[in-house]
């Protein structure tokens, strides 16, 4: 009886089939994502259509009828019937990007210097780049590197003065170099003050909840342009006969205080959110208040808050654009300021260059959020609230 009930038993599975084609592949991604329900057809042939519009005349003006190299403005002029025609433009004018975008990236560094600004480019890229990639090892030494040794070198590297580099003026600084600058730092210093004023906001001392709220409140109730301008203006007032500070310096404090208060607000959040049993728990195991703080509490807030920490960080890398406002000029600013060059006055040198600075924060901007993707997935534990 045994052995002919074993016959009945399968002792091969079946080969797995393929999926059908609407199943897989390219044709599967259309359906899910353009095809699913009617009013989904309806906005893809919509979209579709705008596409076809607009699109054409976009790749027109911005490709085939656009002038790519030259020495003047004379490249962009079309020509008709009755000659060159000074108000009429065939397209994009990417001569004047081509012939400034040395400018774009150093500002007025010295030529013969820029290497320095190339080396720190160099040692910043290599430095980053290992400390986002989760497999590579050694992140704690990396991060040292990164956020202690990194700012120091690139300091005497840049400014110069010491082991025979000859100084250069931050004044001389500008473009995307100063967009870097500005932003890295204004990161850098941030994040752990936001920590801090965040940890002082929701602190038992009175003293120190009370100056917490006080600069957080204060600072967060201006606008950026206030805090350049008193940075730039009115903190000499308050200093000591002869005593001057860099106006690049005072603009990196204000961009950093400033960030700092909505990062402190953004790390609040995450701390509110944290269940009350983490920190009883965390009590329970006879943890101190920094221990219970640093092991169990922020690590779990900061992973919840990972949006709203790289949307301040966005922010504080697009709002470098108002040092331009104070004489600095950074990516956005230098640009505008070759709009004034009489070799390159036309009707499209605007357009162009303001692309061209629009697309540059546009990478930077999206490389953020896209990274922050990125950790959101690999740090979800699959918990939903």
């Amino acid at each position: 009886m045994q052995e002919h009930d074993l016959s009945y038993v399968r002792m091969e599975m079946i080969n797995a089939r393929e999926a059908p084609l609407r199943e897989r592949g390219f044709i599967r991604w259309f359906r899910v994502n353009l095809f699913a329900t009617p009013l989904d057809t309806v906005l893809t042939l919509l979209g579709l259509l705008a596409l076809a519009y607009f699109l054409p005349p976009v790749i027109r003006w911005a490709i085939i009828d656009a002038s790519w190299t030259g020495p003047d403005r004379s490249v962009c002029a079309t020509i008709s019937q009755g000659g060159l025609q000074p108000d009429g433009w065939s397209g994009a004018c990417w001569a004047f990007v081509n012939a400034k975008f040395s400018q774009f990236m150093y500002g007025r560094y010295p030529v013969f210097e820029r290497w320095r600004v190339d080396l720190t480019a160099v040692m910043f890229v290599a430095l980053l780049v290992p400390l986002l990639i989760p497999r590579i090892p050694y992140k704690l030494l990396n991060a040292i590197v990164f956020f202690g040794v990194f700012p120091i070198v690139s300091f005497f590297l840049l400014v110069g003065g010491s082991f025979g580099l000859p100084p250069v003026q931050t004044s001389l600084w500008g473009g995307l170099l100063v967009t870097m600058v500005l932003s890295f730092v204004g990161i850098s210093i941030s994040l752990p003050m936001g920590i801090l004023l965040a940890l002082g906001r929701r602190s038992k001392l009175p003293v120190i909840k009370m100056i917490c709220v006080i600069f957080i409140e204060t600072v967060r109730g201006v606008p950026l342009v206030t805090v350049l301008f008193m940075a730039s203006v009115m903190l000499p007032l308050f200093m000591p006969s002869g005593m001057t500070f860099d106006r690049f310096l005072r603009a990196l404090i204000g961009v950093s205080l400033f960030a700092s208060a909505y990062m402190a607000e953004v790390i609040r959040g995450g701390l509110q959110a944290i269940p009350k049993g983490q920190y009883e728990g965390a009590s329970s195991l006879g943890l101190g208040y920094w221990q219970s703080m640093g092991l169990i509490v922020m690590p779990q807030a900061m992973k919840l808050v990972i949006p709203g920490i790289v949307n301040t960080f966005i922010g504080l890398f697009k709002d470098t654009s108002l040092v331009y406002i104070i004489g600095m000029f950074d990516l956005l600013g230098i640009v505008r300021q070759n709009f004034a060059d009489a070799n390159w006055v036309s009707a499209q040198t605007p357009m162009s260059g303001l692309i061209f600075a629009g697309f540059v924060f546009w990478i930077f901007c999206f490389g953020m959020s896209r990274y922050s993707i990125y950790m959101e997935r690999r740090l979800d534990t699959g918990h939903r609230s």
